[in-house]
């Protein structure tokens, strides 16, 4: 007697079958080029930075209980970040850098007020933003392209949650601008020291 199959199951099927007779045949996990490589290792710098900022910015001890439970919070969720993409890399059978292989530096005055901690806040959040979408658009590993994007939604949430201690605007524009892995070495570069 032949199994039933349910609707989804059967369109999966027909998918697949087209896909294959169109040459497009499920690959296995594409390997990442250099260049996803280059991308992973900026966006670990950036979550690294990030991690950095949020310890000191809390530690300052300057900010609303309010504001240093939302930037703790945010710090909580760069470091998930960071194991995440650190697990990609290793994954690809490369080494991940970490907080022993980066000295960052700030701004003179940036843990002094929490005017000051909240604008480089607000700084360092539009970074991985846009960071982030730019990943999106050029990586090509296609298992990586979830991942990134997962995190682009959590950085759009730290954008809109720092601002608020601004008085911006939570809602930012309907397309955000993405920046290219150039555009981003280029912005961390003021940070190391």
């Amino acid at each position: 007697m032949p199994a039933t199959l349910s609707r989804g199951a059967l369109l999966r099927r027909g998918a697949l079958a087209g896909g294959v007779a169109l040459g497009l045949a499920p690959a296995a996990a594409a390997a990442p080029t250099d260049e996803d490589l280059a991308s992973l290792r900026l966006l670990i710098a950036v979550e690294l930075l990030e991690v950095d900022f949020g310890t000191q910015a809390v530690a300052a001890n300057v900010l609303s209980s309010r504001a240093s439970r939302v930037l703790g919070g945010v710090s909580a969720q760069d470091k998930a970040h960071l194991a995440g993409l650190s697990s990609l890399v290793t994954g690809a059978g490369q080494v991940p850098a970490t907080a022993d292989d980066i000295d960052f530096a700030y701004p003179a005055g940036t843990f002094g007020s929490a005017g000051a901690i909240l604008e480089q806040a607000e700084a360092l959040e539009e970074l991985a933003l846009r960071a982030y979408l730019g990943a999106v658009g050029s990586v090509q590993a296609p298992n990586w392209k979830l991942p990134l994007g997962q995190i682009a939604a959590s950085e759009a949430q730290h954008v809109a949650a720092v601002a608020q201690f601004g008085g911006k605007p939570v809602l930012g524009r309907a397309f955000a601008p993405s920046l290219s892995i150039d555009a981003v070495s280029a912005a961390l570069d003021p940070y190391e020291s």
